[in-house]
């Protein structure tokens, strides 16, 4: 019977993968087989091919999913004409934000290329640091949202008051800390795939070292310029991350602990230069076959994949409305004209910057939207306007330098208060009402709100800073458009 059924499952794997191959262009065809080889090279020639596993991190966006096709396409390329293939581990990050379509576009690309099964394949998910099967139906548990909603803030509170809109940068720590875990466990891979543009891979270990900063991790002694570093910059940053916050407090571990290897013998394989073609030109392969449902706006207009176009927008109008003294529309209105010049510096097709004009630009509907994007604020990452306003102004670190600022802002009935707000931050007795108020006003307890009163704001210097913000956003939404 299991002959019956390895001959049975072996004619599926076959007709996935020549339906998979009949939407590759012969110029892709070429690129797979050039990557079959720097597969087989890697794993140490092909009698090696079957020991060598190799991961790929899946995240729901048109990037991660042509990336798992061609990855898919290899595999069983190989198996059709070789005794054993590779084995692939599929590995996705549960954070708060990400959206319904994102996994629903995960298991339709599993479903399409027949990965669910399949003893070669593991699809993996990681949740508040437990690695658990890939389950696209399963909401992410109540204390992964808390522990993310967490980190969001003590991360985002590290910043300058009056420094660049840097709020999710948490989003960058808890990647990287995930490629350094899920890489080490069960036995661990031999190798990352990675298919981000050298631009991309620029943007996110500089947002990963800028977030390591804010969580006060050293990395002065590691800074790659692309991902055959990257390994060694998780290493550097240490097991635990998020350590210098919550020092003493009940923090998850990463688990099962037993499943972990102690030593990575990871490794990075790039693959960017064998993406041919043009994005538009991977559409039937993404949406007649693997049922990716993609946002064109958000595609191209995104330049940070852990907050949408819409929260980004409202994050300028707030910041112009409370921060800067102007109106909430003048927030959104230099938001857009930011992103048009992006767009169209990259040849963006018309209809989508008409869409983003129609989005953000459109008086009538500034009202709606901000109440939208309010509510998708609360919804995805458990922030009250009220909790993120504060994180604008950032006001607990330093000593509470910044609390007087905020108040006179947007609590100047709390000014009286100011030498009690200061006692509590600094651990001292101080009234239950005070107390509440900043608990409430914040999101945080008050032992973290202490924590950050002793920390110092981080005032970061990368090489982008140095370069035209229009330029430098137009580079990123370039070379992301394709995946997001």
């Amino acid at each position: 019977m299991t002959t019956i059924h390895d001959q049975a499952m072996n004619y599926v794997y076959q007709q996935v993968l020549q339906r998979l191959l009949s939407f590759f262009s012969r110029a892709e065809r070429t690129a797979l087989q050039l990557m079959i080889q720097r597969l087989v090279v890697s794993a140490g020639g092909m009698d090696r091919i079957g020991d060598f596993k190799v991961m790929s991190i899946q995240s729901g966006t048109l990037d991660s999913c042509y990336t798992l096709a061609l990855l898919r396409a290899a595999q069983l390329s190989i198996a059709s004409r070789a005794p054993a293939t590779f084995q692939l581990r599929v590995a996705t990050l549960r954070l708060n934000g990400a959206s319904s379509t994102a996994l629903e576009n995960i298991h339709r690309c599993n479903a399409a290329l027949f990965l669910y099964d399949d003893p070669r394949v593991e699809l993996l998910m990681v949740d508040n640091r437990e690695v658990l099967p890939f389950d696209h139906q399963a909401p992410i548990s109540e204390a992964g949202r808390e522990s993310n909603r967490l980190n969001l803030l003590m991360v985002g509170h590290r910043r300058t008051w009056d420094g660049p809109l840097d709020l999710w940068d948490d989003g960058y720590l808890a990647t990287g800390e995930f490629y350094g875990q899920i890489a080490r466990w069960d036995r661990g891979v031999d190798a990352l795939i990675s298919s981000e543009a050298p631009r991309q891979q620029k943007q996110f270990l500089d947002g990963l070292r800028r977030a390591a900063q804010k969580a006060s991790l050293g990395t002065s002694s590691c800074n790659p310029a692309g991902f055959d570093g990257l390994f060694a910059l998780l290493d550097d940053l240490g097991r635990d991350y998020y350590r210098e916050f919550y020092a003493g407090e009940g923090h998850a571990q990463w688990r099962p602990a037993d499943r972990f290897e102690a030593c990575r013998r990871t490794t990075n394989i790039d693959i960017h230069d064998m993406l041919v073609g043009k994005p538009e030109e991977r559409w039937p392969l993404l949406t007649e076959f693997l049922g990716v449902q993609p946002d064109e706006m958000a595609a191209h207009l995104s330049d940070n994949e852990y907050i949408s176009p819409a929260i980004a927008a409202h994050l300028r109008g707030l910041q112009a409305c409370y921060v800067l003294g102007q109106s909430y529309e003048e927030g959104v209105a230099e938001y857009l004209q930011r992103a048009l010049v992006m767009m169209r510096r990259k040849w963006v097709p018309e209809r989508i910057c008409e869409l983003a004009l129609e989005a953000f630009g459109n008086p009538a509907n500034i009202a709606e939207q901000r109440m939208l994007a309010a509510a998708e604020v609360q919804r995805s990452f458990g922030l009250t306007q009220a909790q993120l306003i504060c994180l604008l102004f950032a006001p607990f670190v330093d000593g509470g330098a910044g609390m007087e600022r905020f108040l006179r802002s947007c609590h100047p009935g709390m000014l009286v208060a100011m030498p009690d707000l200061h006692k509590a931050m600094q651990g001292q007795h101080a009234p239950e009402q005070v107390m509440q108020w900043m608990v409430d006003v914040s999101g945080l307890p008050v032992s973290l709100i202490g924590t950050l009163y002793g920390m110092r704001p981080v005032v970061v210097e990368t090489e982008a800073a140095q370069e035209t913000p229009e330029a430098d956003d137009a580079a990123v939404v370039g070379e992301r458009s394709a995946g997001h």
